[in-house]
């Protein structure tokens, strides 16, 4: 079953997961080391991540290694990257509008 990346991504766990893999590929009792969760539930999220290709492993003689599979994380990136334009404009917008309270104020005050 190949599962969709926005659902792998929806549960914090999993986001953490990937975070820790991002910049070193680990082990699985690497990663359950870090959560407060058994190894058997880490485990399920590491293989939900793997469904969705969010997560590739390797194996080097007696331990396999996880590492974060870039171009779906890039999927990610590229459907966001909208938002980010969306965002940004409504911020400089803001950014606009409180500048010119600053100048309205300012005003008003040399005024009295």
């Amino acid at each position: 079953m190949r599962r969709d990346i926005f659902q792998a991504i929806a549960d914090p766990t999993r986001r953490a997961i990937i975070s820790l893999i991002v910049a070193n590929s680990m082990t699985p009792n690497t990663i359950a080391e870090q959560f407060n969760s058994s190894r058997q539930a880490i485990s399920k999220h590491i293989k939900i991540l793997q469904e969705c290709g969010l997560v590739k492993s390797e194996q080097t003689g007696r331990e396999i290694y996880y590492q974060v599979e870039a171009k779906k994380l890039k999927e990610i990136a590229d459907w966001l990257a909208p938002f980010y334009k969306m965002w940004e404009e409504r911020f400089d917008r803001l950014d606009d509008y409180l500048a010119k309270l600053q100048k309205q104020k300012k005003y008003a005050t040399k005024k009295k």
